[in-house]
């Protein structure tokens, strides 16, 4: 299934293996790897499939199942594996891909900070960088395979527009960058932390409700921006620098979150039905792309709660 932050287009892995979405990992003693059924979809031998609640679960099924990789066997009658062990996607791949991308960011924005000077014409400069970006992950959002170059290129703008608006940020709030920096670690790693005690079940009914709040937060800031630009709303509206502003910029925070454990069960999934190792190079840009949400969230959240000073 897709899920998304910003762009709203991000889905899971790519179109031709299917969506790595809400399956159950593989058990100990189940099924390989790759097989057409979800472990909890087969019961027992010569068990009725009545008594087990999951044996009519929709989501059973593997999403690798039909991959490219397990034509061959089809054609030849046997049951559908998932790729051999050297073509997929693991969790040292998903780790150097998001460290490639997120470094990425991190040198666009530290070039920004320090060779841009904090003036309008830096200030458009941001903007312009953050379109652009925008453009490259719509591009990649609706593209059938991941291309390292296309997330790269993103990174590089998205950096750009971070170390632009960082810096404007500090110069009125300093040191508010580097408390974003840090509040974006605390709310991601809680986060993480939080999902693999199981504490947050990501189902099909949690993405969906999260989904529906996310896009009617989008829309509602969307129509705010247009009643601040035409002189409706005063002081920012919804996005004010008071109280209503925080507990916006709160609930936007709240959402990065929900984002980041709809990646973190795209990867796991991916993992365990034996995705190509290509795909790691989506679970790098959707990762990147919610930590980036949350970071100018925490930002602006900061600068609120530093008042004035």
């Amino acid at each position: 299934m897709r899920s998304s932050n910003p762009v709203f287009s991000r889905r899971g892995f790519s179109r031709d293996n299917g969506y790595a979405g809400f399956n159950a990992a593989p058990q100990a003693g189940g099924p390989a790897v790759g097989t057409q059924g979800n472990p909890y979809a087969q019961g027992a031998p010569g068990a009725s499939q009545s008594g087990n609640p999951y044996a009519q679960n929709p989501y059973a099924q593997n999403p690798y199942a039909q991959n490219p990789y397990a034509q061959q066997d089809l054609q030849h009658g046997a049951p559908p594996q998932a790729p051999s062990a050297a073509g997929r996607m693991t969790m040292d791949d998903v780790v150097a891909r998001t460290a490639m991308t997120l470094g990425t960011v991190t040198v666009g924005a530290v070039l920004a900070w320090v060779l841009l000077p904090v003036t309008s014409s830096s200030f458009g400069l941001a903007i312009g960088s953050a379109l652009i970006a925008m453009v490259f992950a719509l591009v990649q959002a609706f593209k059938r395979k991941a291309s390292p170059p296309l997330i790269l290129a993103y990174a590089a703008f998205e950096g750009v527009f971070l170390g632009v608006i960082s810096e404007m940020y500090n110069s009125r709030w300093s040191g508010a960058p580097f408390q974003a920096v840090l509040g974006t670690m605390a709310v991601s790693g809680a986060t993480l932390l939080i999902y693999k005690a199981g504490w947050i079940r990501v189902t099909a009914r949690y993405a969906r409700i999260g989904m529906a709040i996310a896009i009617a937060f989008v829309l509602v800031m969307a129509v705010n921006l247009l009643l601040v630009v035409f002189g409706v709303a005063d002081d920012g509206g919804l996005r004010s620098m008071g109280p209503l502003g925080a507990i916006v910029g709160i609930l936007a925070i709240v959402l990065g979150a929900f984002f980041l454990t709809l990646d973190f069960k795209q990867i796991e999934d991916g993992i365990a039905y034996g995705a190509p190792r290509d795909e790691a190079w989506l679970a790098a840009f959707g990762l990147t792309m919610s930590l980036v949400w949350i970071y100018l969230e925490m930002l602006r959240l900061v600068a609120i709660f530093s008042g004035n000073d």
